[in-house]
């Protein structure tokens, strides 16, 4: 079920201060663990360490990822292979 639009995009208010307050280069980097946050426009260029339960995922946002939540960026599981039984 999605979020009506009367409501608008969630958005954790602790980001959306460190967006402003952190300019659009590659050294400043936000950390969060609000995966259920949705990305906005204004966080196009910034980039971001996004908690996925085990450890920081990297994410440099771009025009393309607004609109989706930071959650789908950041994996919370391991690609699964099957070993070779060696004889």
């Amino acid at each position: 079920m999605t979020r009506t639009k009367w409501k608008g995009p969630y958005l954790e208010t602790k980001l959306l201060t460190h967006s402003e307050k952190t300019p659009n280069n590659f050294k400043n980097i936000i950390n969060t663990t609000s995966r259920n946050s949705e990305i906005i426009p204004c966080f196009v260029g910034k980039s971001f360490n996004i908690y996925n339960g085990k450890t920081f995922v990297k994410l440099t946002v771009k025009e393309e990822m607004t609109g989706h939540k930071f959650g789908e960026f950041s994996p919370t599981r391991k690609k699964f292979s099957f070993k070779k039984k060696i004889k």
